[in-house]
């Protein structure tokens, strides 16, 4: 797979970086082609790499001492991912790195990408940047788990997979998302069987419908109403 410097200006720690500083990324990193299903690292190993995605769409999820799985966010390509060994090192991943189907990304040396950074105060400020954008989106996360009902925190995560990777669907005003109700459960913190009646009663009232590895919102403006605790 043949990546360029002007597909790294795509990603936004990249941005500012210069031709030639873009070709000592790619001349220190090799791309990784990962299965759907499969892990591009686990959360405990050394981050060694951090990574771009190229190609398809992974989740990063986090596991608690009982062994319940939270998937913090979905990565879509050109998004960079991993990258705490940048900043620190001898860190390890926080987190695990899972293909949500066929997934290639460039893994970058992170001891490279540190000195880099310590060189150039641009890529440092936009890395910092790029995590300071992470930590509200986590912050925004654990408010809605104290505070919000089921019904509103599964409506806003799929209001937000609807913004980041919906696709418009064949029925009229739908937006496809490819992701199980498994995944779904992972993201709002709650069990599968509680998001399978959830789902199955928004598909009786004709918000929603649902497949395998799919969930299509036919009448968003409802789910709006309940991610924001609205009357009907």
């Amino acid at each position: 797979m043949n990546i360029s410097s002007s597909d790294l200006k795509q990603v936004i720690v990249f941005q500012r970086a210069t031709d030639e500083e873009l070709q000592l990324i790619l001349k220190n990193s090799i791309v990784r082609m990962v299965e759907e299903n499969g892990f591009f690292f686990f959360q405990g190993d050394s981050a060694n790499y951090l990574y771009v995605l190229v190609r398809g769409r992974a989740k990063l999820l986090q596991a608690s001492p009982q062994g319940q799985q939270v998937s913090l966010r979905i990565i879509h390509p050109w998004q960079m991912f991993g990258a705490l060994g940048a900043v620190r090192q001898e860190a390890t991943y926080p987190a695990t790195a899972q293909a949500l189907e066929e997934s290639s990304a460039l893994a970058i040396e992170s001891g490279f990408l540190r000195a880099l950074v310590e060189k150039n105060p641009r890529i440092s400020f936009d890395l910092m940047t790029l995590m300071t954008t992470y930590i509200q989106e986590m912050q925004a996360r654990y408010r809605e788990l104290a505070t919000e009902r089921v019904e509103q925190r599964v409506a806003n995560a799929l209001i937000r997979l609807a913004g980041q990777s919906g696709l418009k669907s064949s029925k009229e005003a739908g937006i496809e998302l490819s992701f199980s109700r498994q995944d779904v459960a992972e993201m709002t913190g709650t069990t599968l069987y509680t998001i399978s009646r959830l789902l199955s009663e928004w598909e009786r009232q004709g918000y929603i419908e649902t497949g395998r590895e799919r969930i299509t919102i036919l009448k968003p403006h409802d789910l709006v109403r309940i991610a924001e605790n609205l009357e009907k």
